[in-house]
This record gives structure tokens, sequence and C-alpha cells, in this order.
């Protein structure tokens, strides 16, 4: 049984930029962006404490459209609230856009795009393997490189997607195998299993945690560096402060600062440097849809 709700932001809602987001980090196999009659659209698997379910996403200009395939009221009200939160759908950003107003170059952009959200990541654990494997390469190879391990240790589904593989699958999977399978350096492949290891041993990307102690133990982690935690504090922890001063998009975005310059020209986005953030990166990667003549 497929049960629907119409997800209505509060306030505005930029869609292009969001179905953008969603489609450019798709995992290959795990994850379909596709196109409908009312908007694009974005299909995968969401956990439910009674198990993984199959949910699709229509981004349409005013609203989100959630088409979700269960027939458990809880399990129902889950994946919305879910979704609600990995879309950043409850900000109100009013709030935002009135502390950017007089910012030189936050402002202009904010009032090109008021309905712009802080999408962030439906599942930790997946969220911070995508963050390991996307380290230094483009959007696109890291995808790809998440379909590999998703095919080679992931878990086919009734659905026709893959569940992307657990954390103890990955952290018990032979060395040399998994990075073979993946097609990244052995550093890369080994920092992948040491996240896998942390969960394991009881690490939980929560958004309600100690977000402090949690960078502590990010960083902890070998092979997790700054870029990452911050990363995670900003797509899986929700914390609308984070900041990734050593994110090149970002700074190409400010005029190319340094990390350290990049961090001090952040201080005035407090208290919202994660919607700065995403202001940045849209307005450095994304352009809108041209008219047809």
């Amino acid at each position: 049984m497929t049960r629907t709700a119409v997800l209505t932001p509060n306030g505005a809602l930029d869609a292009g930029p969001l179905a953008a987001i969603l489609a450019n980090h798709a995992i290959p196999g795990c994850e379909i962006a596709g196109s409908g009659i009312e908007g694009r659209t974005h299909t995968r698997m969401l956990t439910t404490p009674g198990g993984p379910r199959r949910v699709t996403l229509t981004v349409r200009p005013g609203d989100v459209l959630l088409e979700a395939d269960t027939d458990d009221d809880s399990e129902f009200a889950h994946l919305v609230a879910t979704t609600r939160s990995w879309l950043d759908l409850d900000t109100d950003l009013t709030l935002v856009a009135r502390a950017f107003d007089d910012d030189p170059l936050l402002g202009p952009l904010v009032r090109e795009r008021p309905g712009l959200r802080a999408v962030g990541y439906p599942e930790p654990f997946e969220a911070a393997v995508m963050t390991v494997l996307g380290q230094q390469v483009s959007v696109a190879a890291g995808a790809t490189f998440g379909g590999r391990i998703a095919a080679a240790y992931g878990t086919p589904s009734p659905s026709g997607l893959t569940l992307f593989p657990t954390p103890q699958v990955i952290a018990e999977a032979p060395q040399e195998e998994l990075r073979a399978a993946v097609g990244v350096t052995r550093t890369r492949g080994m920092t992948v299993q040491n996240v896998a290891r942390a969960v394991v041993d009881g690490l939980v990307l929560d958004p309600a945690g100690d977000h402090a102690a949690l960078r502590k133990q990010l960083l902890a982690i070998p092979g997790i560096g700054p870029w990452s935690a911050d990363y995670l504090a900003v797509r899986v922890l929700r914390d609308p402060d984070a900041f990734t001063p050593g994110d090149l998009v970002a700074r190409r975005a400010m005029g190319n600062p340094s990390i350290k310059d990049a961090e001090r020209l952040a201080e005035v986005w407090r208290p919202y440097r994660a919607y700065a953030l995403f202001h940045l990166w849209t307005s450095a990667t994304y352009a809108a849809p041209q008219p047809m003549s």
C-alpha cells in the first residue's frame, strides 16, 4: 500500500537547488533521481522502526509530495518526520534572511533564493561513508564510489533498490577486497572501515547529541580530518551554525581566502553559518534552468 502526504515548508521553498542536491548526490542502485509531471523525483529506501521502506519524493514549486510504501500509521509518521528533517522543511528562513540582509556577499544570495534549505542526510552511517568517499574528489566520483560499495556489500530489497551496507558488513570486509571493489586508495578504504568500526563500537551521529563531543570522536577516527567532521556537522548533525572553512567550493565563492581567513570571515554569519554555506555552494554550482525560447 502506498501512502501519500504533502509536506508544506515553513515559508518559501527553492525547489530547483533542493532537487539538484538530491540528484547530484544520489547513490547508483540505492537512489533514483527522475522527473514527473509535477516536478523532479527522488526515490530511495528509508529506515523505520519496522524496517526499511521505499519512498518517492516529488519536489514541487511550493511543497514536496511524499509517497511511501507502507500501510502502518506509525511507520508513515516516522517517514514524514524523517523527510521533513532531511529536507529542512521546518526552519523559519525569515530569520536567516534577516541575519544576512546587510551582508555584502550573503545578502544578494539570500534575496535571490529566499527558500534555499540546508538539506541534511536521512541515514547517518551512509552519510559518513559517503563523506569519506567524497573527500578530494568530485561529487560525481563520490557517488560512483558509493554505488560500487553498495553493489559489493549492500542488500537487494524487494523494491528493486539496494540497501546501503551495514556498519558490521563493511567493518568485517577483507581490507584489500573492499579497496578493490570500490576502486579507492588503500588509505581511503581503511578510513571507510575505521568509520564502520567506530559505529559498531558505539559512535552515534545523533543531531540531539553533544556536537562538540561528537566532533572530537570523529576527529579521533584515523583518516577523518576537520573537513569531514565539519561536513557531517552540517549534513547529519543539522547544526545551523556549523561551517566548513576548508571547503574548496565555499572558499572559491568567498573569493579564495585561506582556510584560516575563511573561518574568520564566517564569524559574522553566526548563528547561521550552515545556511551561509549552502548559499555559497549553490551560487557556485547551481544554474537556474533557462526558459525555452
